[in-house]
């Protein structure tokens, strides 16, 4: 089961990850945000593309969900973590994270 200090942990041990407060929650981001943890570590926001968002709602559906306004159509999608193994989140944080990194064109 996943949980905040895990994603924490998997999220800056990513190449050129780095941490910053995000309003109310935390963000992980290389050159923007690919990440961000909820105030009470209980969810996480992840930047999918809008076809890796729906794989991961249909593979996972008791963990993921696109966020319930304009971002989710953009791919912004929720996950609790205590509904994820280590293997998921770190698939989920490393599919967000190349959305993320120097060169790559906005989804």
């Amino acid at each position: 089961m996943a949980d905040a200090d895990m994603l924490r942990s998997l999220a800056l041990s990513l190449e050129g990850a780095s941490e910053a407060p995000h309003f109310d929650r935390a963000a992980f981001k290389v050159r923007r945000i690919f990440a961000t943890l909820a105030a009470d570590g209980l969810t996480a926001n992840f930047k999918f593309a809008p076809d890796e968002q729906q794989f991961k709602c249909e593979m996972l559906p008791h963990a993921f969900s696109p966020v319930q306004n304009a971002w989710g159509r953009q791919g912004w999608t929720t996950a609790v973590l205590s509904e994820l193994e280590e293997a998921d989140l770190r698939d989920a944080l490393e599919t967000a994270w190349r959305h993320a990194l120097p060169g790559r064109r906005r989804t």
